[in-house]
């Protein structure tokens, strides 16, 4: 029924500024490493809700073109993550509809754990699905809510979802931005000059120039508009459970995650390892990117210098090279051979 899961999204969404389709591209641009399969942005000019969605990298799927055909001081952005399995373009984000309650663009990081029984329920009542993607059912749920107001819609459809989602949207005039109870996906909120920022990590503030105002809290919902930023609580508290994978591989070690910094956990993380489980070895070799940390922190714990045994380039993950995608041989090209003499042992901080 659905596409396989894309833990590892990126959304970001900006309000308030004339150039809001070339930073939001921007921050897609730094975010790129949490999904590389299609990208996505929706603007609008108060009138009129504008998108488009292409695959591949970010520079791939946009051009300055692209970018001048989507006018206004508001948009949001989407970057998908790929695995295993077909990738078709109809599960591209931004999703956009128009509907009684007026036009929604939404972008997911995340998974709903009970999409698939909405979903039946959906179809049983007449819904129409363009997407194998679980973000789907929360647009139908929207344009369903016998709610009044678009917030009142929102927040009816948000309520009747479970699992991990970090969603930007937008309306005609309006940037939202939602995170679960469990506060499992981060979300920031930043400034730009009199602009409104959110985005999945804040390493696209820092990209635009923005400054790092707070997280969107655990349960919270975030709205743009003209009347500056408004905030609501409308869940009922759940028990905090941070995706301690963002801190581990997904989010870029220049950003702040849950409040702290990528690169200082990941080194302390190695640090720790170095005194937990340590090891006779003459160098310690970081495999980027996600390792390099670790590995710093490893050596700087342990006394055993640290050595670039890999092509590294800071703050980047080899997208087209994923640690799972690597042939075997490969993975060994580091052991020893038969009739090799004295091999140079290595502690490798692995990707």
């Amino acid at each position: 029924m659905f596409d396989k899961f894309r833990e590892e999204c990126g959304v970001f969404g900006i309000y308030g500024h004339p150039e809001a389709s070339n930073l939001t591209y921007l921050g897609l641009y730094a975010l790129q490493h949490r999904g590389q399969e299609s990208a996505g942005i929706a603007a609008s000019d108060g009138t009129q809700v504008r998108h488009s969605k292409a695959m591949g990298y970010v520079n791939e799927a946009f051009n300055q073109t692209t970018l001048d055909s989507l006018p206004g001081s508001q948009a949001i952005g989407h970057v998908r993550y790929s695995t295993a399995g077909d990738s078709k373009l109809s599960n591209a984000q931004p999703i956009v509809i128009d509907c009684m309650h007026g036009t929604l663009a939404l972008g997911h990081n995340g998974n709903l754990v009970n999409a698939g029984e909405l979903r039946e329920a959906l179809v049983n009542q007449g819904a129409i699905f363009q997407t194998s993607t679980d973000s789907e059912v929360v647009v139908h749920l929207f344009a369903r809510s016998p709610e009044p107001t678009v917030e009142g819609a929102l927040v009816d459809a948000i309520s009747q979802v479970r699992g991990a989602f970090s969603f930007v949207m937008m309306t005609l005039d309006r940037v939202i931005g939602v995170r679960d109870p469990h506060g499992f996906r981060p979300l920031a909120i930043g400034r730009l000059g009199d602009a409104w920022v959110i985005c999945s990590e804040t390493c696209a503030l820092d990209l635009i120039g923005a400054t790092y105002v707070r997280d969107v809290e655990p349960g919270e919902v975030v709205i743009l508009s003209a009347q500056g930023l408004k905030s609501i609580k409308p869940f009922a508290p759940a028990r905090q459970s941070q995706c301690v994978f963002e801190h581990v591989y997904f989010a870029r070690p220049d950003s702040y995650v849950f409040g702290e910094s990528v690169n200082e956990v990941r080194t302390d993380l190695g640090r720790r390892l170095a005194h937990e489980s340590p090891v006779d070895v003459d160098v310690v070799v970081p495999i980027p990117d996600s390792g390099v940390c670790a590995a710093i922190g490893f050596a700087e714990a342990s006394g055993i210098p640290d050595a670039d045994g890999a092509d590294s380039q800071p703050l980047r993950r080899p997208h087209l090279h994923r640690a799972a995608a690597v042939d075997p041989a490969l993975r060994r090209a580091g052991e020893t051979e038969p009739g090799e003499e004295h091999p140079r042992r290595q502690a490798r901080g692995v990707d």
